[in-house]
């Protein structure tokens, strides 16, 4: 008997059925066009990557769960150095070429490793009044414009692609942090700086971050009309719990909503990506009031699970399920797939997208996601 109707409306048939177990196997031409039609392991995709992500984000169902994984494209001594060194940028937007030729993304994030953290120069301040020097970065500035550069560049090279495009954001707690660290701001990092400001006066380094994001906004904003970006994939981390928890909440969490909220009013399209890079884990409850459309969550690093993590921001979409460079890095196939179940067995099909806790090793094999692609797509044939 034929069950789950679906509406169709390319204008070639009405209606495809479903069977539990098989998908009347109508075939459509790829001709390298936004509305591919791809059989996949026996399964054929009637979705656009776009509709189907789409209803990730509107918690409907698809036809396949969508994967996304993301890696840098150039080694570390090349992160930050985009507006120092040409030759890293160059590697910057190249390395997504070559990617794409493994793997063409369901979801597509432009990687800006030569320029992640904006430059800031806090070598002024002493005190916590210092910080109302600091004003918010104007999208006339050179870095800005170079971001802007960047992102039309790597957009140019998925030219053709149906995925939805999102600009890597960092919140203005990580950029200060940065800026008064050496090496990254993640947890264990020596930062007497930051702590003694929010000891002196936390209403300033509130003020700062709030005056800081207003110039986020306004980056992300030209990057999503002027450049064609769909959403902004937003960067924030308290690992370890280095911000107590009521100073997050009082003077942390207002200035990272607000950058959510201005997105917002563009399209309600946007990720936070609760950053548990290499095992290091937050506190998530101090984001489930963020407002966005989907959550990336390590679910490794803090040790939960896809469907927990779900229900903790009330139903939301959510991303992940794989270590950065566990078995998506170093299993076989049979595993990679088995892997790629046990997500799929406990956190559904609706509202979910395989990914990984953070970014995966910059020398991983690419088509190492097609295997989970294919996992999901057999996944989906099965159940």
């Amino acid at each position: 008997m034929f069950s789950r109707p679906i509406a169709f409306f390319h204008g070639y048939l009405n209606f495809i059925y479903f069977t539990k177990n098989y998908l009347y196997d109508i075939i459509f031409l790829e001709n390298n066009t936004a509305n591919n039609y791809i059989k996949r392991k026996g399964v054929l995709e009637i979705m656009t990557k776009r509709e189907r992500m789409l209803n990730v984000l509107a918690n409907k169902p698809v036809d396949r769960v969508p994967v996304a994984f993301f890696r840098h494209f150039t080694q570390p001594g090349d992160w930050n150095m985009g507006l120092e060194r040409a030759d890293a940028f160059e590697r910057n937007i190249e390395g997504h070429r070559g990617a794409l030729e493994k793997f063409n993304p369901d979801v597509i994030k432009v990687m800006n490793d030569t320029l992640m953290m904006m430059p800031m120069d806090v070598s002024f301040v002493e005190h916590a009044s210092d910080l109302a020097k600091i004003q918010p970065i104007s999208v006339d500035c050179e870095y800005a414009q170079k971001q802007i550069e960047l992102t039309r560049r790597v957009l140019e090279i998925y030219k053709g692609c149906d995925a939805p495009v999102y600009v890597t954001a960092f919140s203005a707690a990580w950029v200060l942090r940065n800026a008064m660290t050496i090496g990254l701001p993640v947890a264990g990092a020596d930062e007497p700086q930051m702590r003694m400001l929010m000891e002196e006066d936390p209403e300033a380094v509130g003020d700062c971050l709030m005056r800081m994001s207003e110039g986020i906004a306004a980056l992300n904003r030209v990057l999503m009309t002027e450049c064609g970006a769909d959403g902004i994939y937003f960067s924030v981390a308290n690992q370890a719990g280095f911000f107590p928890k009521e100073f997050h909440q009082k003077y942390v969490a207002p200035s990272e909503k607000y950058v959510l909220a201005e997105a917002k009013k563009i399209r309600d399209m946007n990720i936070v990506h609760i950053c548990g890079y290499h095992g290091h884990g937050n506190d998530l409850s101090l984001y489930t009031e963020y407002g966005a459309a989907a959550y990336s969550v390590a679910v490794n690093a803090e040790g939960t699970t896809m469907a927990d993590a779900k229900k903790l921001f009330g139903g939301a979409p959510v991303i992940g399920g794989f270590t950065q460079d566990g078995v998506i890095y170093k299993g076989t196939r049979e595993e990679v797939k088995k892997a790629v179940w046990n997500i799929l067995d406990n956190a559904g099909q609706t509202g979910v997208v395989i990914g990984a806790d953070c970014t995966v090793p910059n020398d991983i094999d690419d088509d190492r996601f097609n295997w989970v692609r294919d996992a999901a797509a057999e996944y989906a044939k099965e159940h």
